[in-house]
């Protein structure tokens, strides 16, 4: 109940924050263009707070924290009149309409460049892209990549840091080849690979884009000694105790994390016999992994156990930290690079390239808003940027509902010399609102199966 909370309470700051940047750039652009606003309101439904400014305007908290709305004066819903008629949002030039309506995903974006701005005048530790070694047969070892290489560029696009080559990854999908440019550590010699994406199959929801390509990377590895045993599992009624090490199931000896885990998963309802190093003595266990199905079909075993991790290897990890001019470029540079992966992630999305099972709802931002809040100032921030970046993506799209669907009905009429018909606008809402009902819908029963 408290993991709960704590989710929805970080949720609804970080909804309620995001939503009032992209409201108050239509409400500033508005005002800044004679338009009379309204009503401006975070959340829907009952009104928990409102005031009133000089203006006459209504600011309002709302009772349902899901959204927001800037409700400006406007002639085809209120009757106005006529010595406020140069008041009205409809009676505003096309150009001054169109800046309004993009004033709300502008102001997302520019908030992301803040955010990001802010975390690096701070500073944002992160970690070297350096393999460690490459799977057997898989993409990258037909590319002759080769362990103790760090990744310096993906497909041109400079990659430093293993957070921004995690991004630049996924981005490739659905190409069919990639440039990669790798560095030797021991030697700084630089070259260049060309990896064949033809046969490449990336499941986020079962491993990383870098495992999916073969690589194994220079990071806190997972040990076979046992640092958690879930209460009431398999491993529990087995007897294993947390600060066991695994060192045998069956006949084969256990040497990884990886191995064991693959046994277990492999094994569902089978008997395993275990031996264990406990303090010095070697034991002998029996333990029956349970059976774990997902909605999409897919099942494996689970015992209910959690290894131990080693700290991260020397010279990984740095500090990215820049003054506060460098911290504008810096920001500047990874919101185009999360702006040029949320649309591509569209495409993608049209294409069929990733699959709407990977669409996250608003049970998965709470937990991605909670999780990251529980790790720090900085996790959470650029938590932030991430979502904002998202929001101003999706509200661009042109979907008559959305921004960019009232942007697309100004681009007619600035072309036509002529509004869109009302009935036509009215039919095109409808079918905004079809769709992004049932994008929302496949969105929250991902959530639910994920759960």
């Amino acid at each position: 109940m408290a993991v709960f909370l704590w989710n929805a309470f970080t949720f609804v700051v970080a909804l309620g924050l995001l939503v009032t940047v992209h409201e108050f750039g239509h409400f500033w652009v508005a005002r800044k263009n004679g338009v009379l606003v309204k009503r401006f309101s975070i959340g829907f439904g009952k009104a928990l707070f409102s005031w009133r400014d000089r203006q006459g305007t209504e600011f309002v908290i709302a009772a349902i924290p899901l959204g927001g709305y800037v409700r400006m004066l406007d002639e085809r819903i209120d009757p106005v009149l006529p010595q406020f008629a140069d008041l009205a949002f409809n009676h505003k030039t096309v150009w001054q309409r169109m800046a309004i309506i993009a004033a709300g995903p502008a102001a997302n974006f520019i908030f992301a460049i803040f955010i990001l701005w802010l975390m690096y005048l701070l500073g944002v530790q992160e970690a070297k892209p350096v393999i460690a070694a490459v799977q057997p047969q898989s993409i990258v070892a037909d590319a002759g990549v080769q362990g103790n290489e760090q990744i310096i560029s993906i497909n041109g696009h400079t990659a430093r840091d293993l957070r921004s080559t995690n991004l630049l990854l996924v981005e490739q999908l659905g190409r069919s080849q990639l440039t990669l440019g790798l560095q030797a550590v021991d030697s700084g010699r630089q070259r260049q690979v060309q990896l064949n994406l033809t046969d490449w199959q990336f499941d986020p929801e079962r491993q990383t884009v870098f495992a999916s390509l073969g690589i194994e990377l220079m990071q806190p590895k997972a040990t076979t000694e046992l640092a958690v045993v879930v209460p009431e599992s398999a491993a529990a009624r087995a007897g294993l105790l947390a600060g066991d090490v695994i060192t045998r199931i069956d006949d084969q000896p256990i040497n990884d994390w990886a191995t064991l885990e693959r046994l277990i998963q492999q094994n569902a309802e089978q008997p395993l016999q275990l031996e264990i190093s406990r303090a010095g003595q070697s034991l002998q266990l029996t333990a029956i992994p349970e059976l774990l199905t997902r909605d999409d079909g897919f099942s494996q075993g689970m015992l209910g156990i959690q290894p131990l991790v080693t700290p991260w290897p020397e010279g990984i990890i740095y500090t990215q930290r820049y003054g506060v001019i460098g911290a504008i470029g810096e920001g500047v540079s990874q919101t185009w690079q999360l702006t040029r992966l949320s649309f591509a992630m569209v495409a993608k999305l049209l294409t069929g390239d990733v699959s709407v099972k990977h669409l996250s709802g608003p049970i998965s931002i709470a937990q991605g808003a909670g999780d990251t809040a529980s790790m720090g100032l900085i996790a959470f921030l650029a938590f932030l940027a991430l979502i904002s970046v998202n929001l101003a993506v999706i509200n661009l799209l042109p979907l008559p509902i959305l921004d960019g669907g009232h942007l697309m009905y100004l681009v007619v009429e600035l072309i036509r010399g002529k509004p869109v018909s009302e009935k036509a606008q009215e039919i095109g809402f409808r079918f905004g609102a079809l769709v992004l009902l049932m994008l929302m819908g496949i969105a929250l029963l991902n959530d639910i199966s994920r759960l």
